[in-house]
């Protein structure tokens, strides 16, 4: 039915790789506006987002009138995302260990704002010594298009099976996204939307990171790799050491070691 046993992580870049905020702040600033603190910025509608809370609102919207003032913002924010912006804690080594891992397939989906983006994420990665060429795929769409779309045409074209797949993003409608496509989500909540919005938006607090590390460790659990940046450890979990000493049991004692089940399942811990 599939061609390929991979799995498949697809992450959004702004606000779930990149602290974009911070990328976002500096071009405001720059520019003479003020995009208000990271938290009022988190709880607004996508729509008002870039032109700040009620207090910012009137200054940014006179200086965002007229195509050059517009230009000049992005033209400021993509330099600030080529050449200062950082990937969140962690999410570097989380990405070069996704890349080495020889059954995982992974790249980006972006709806990047910043001239010519795919170079800007270039640029970024590698000041992270993350090489982009390495990714599987490096995908950007407009703004206003739905990732749904892309993520499917990614997996059928690596045929992999969609449970297999998971998708990281920072918003509700990444999430959708990722439910639409047949993929496993990860929600960020430290991104461009945060816990309470998302959970208001009825998004499982299951499927929601609060941190990038959050992240990272349930991703690279699911995947059954190592933490990132920590050494695999040495010994066996005791449920792995209990149930492959069942499935090694000779089938002339089957009857003696089901007698054990019981006992052994109480000896796994929840």
């Amino acid at each position: 039915m599939y061609r390929s046993r991979n799995s498949l992580v697809i992450f959004d870049a702004d606000g779930t790789l990149i602290d974009a905020f911070c990328a976002i702040e500096a071009a405001f600033s720059r520019n003479g506006m003020d995009i208000g603190d990271q938290e009022r910025f988190r709880k607004r509608r996508r729509l008002l987002k870039y032109l700040g809370g009620l207090r910012e609102f009137p200054g940014n919207l006179r200086r965002q009138f007229g195509k050059q003032s517009r230009r000049q913002l992005i033209q400021t924010l993509t330099d600030v995302y080529r050449q200062e912006t950082l990937l969140h804690p962690g999410l570097a080594d989380l990405l070069k260990q996704l890349i080495g891992a020889p059954s995982v397939r992974v790249g980006i989906v972006t709806r990047n704002v910043t001239l010519e983006p795919a170079e800007t994420m270039r640029q970024l990665l590698r000041r992270h010594d993350v090489d982009i060429d390495a990714l599987d795929f490096t995908v950007c769409i407009p703004l206003r298009e739905d990732k749904q779309k892309s993520f499917c045409a990614i997996r059928k074209m690596l045929g992999v099976n969609p449970a297999l797949g998971f998708a990281c993003g920072d918003e509700y409608s990444d999430y959708l996204a990722a439910v639409g496509a047949g993929l496993h989500p990860f929600i960020a909540a430290y991104g461009f939307e945060n816990y309470r919005r998302l959970r208001d938006a009825n998004v499982p607090e299951a499927v929601i990171a609060v941190t990038p590390q959050s992240l990272a460790d349930r991703l690279s659990h699911a995947l059954g790799l190592p933490l990132p940046g920590a050494q695999a450890e040495e010994h066996q979990p005791l449920w792995s050491a209990t149930v492959g000493a069942i499935s090694r049991s000779p089938r002339d004692s089957m009857t003696r070691w089901a007698a054990t089940l019981p006992s052994r399942a109480a000896a796994i811990p929840d």
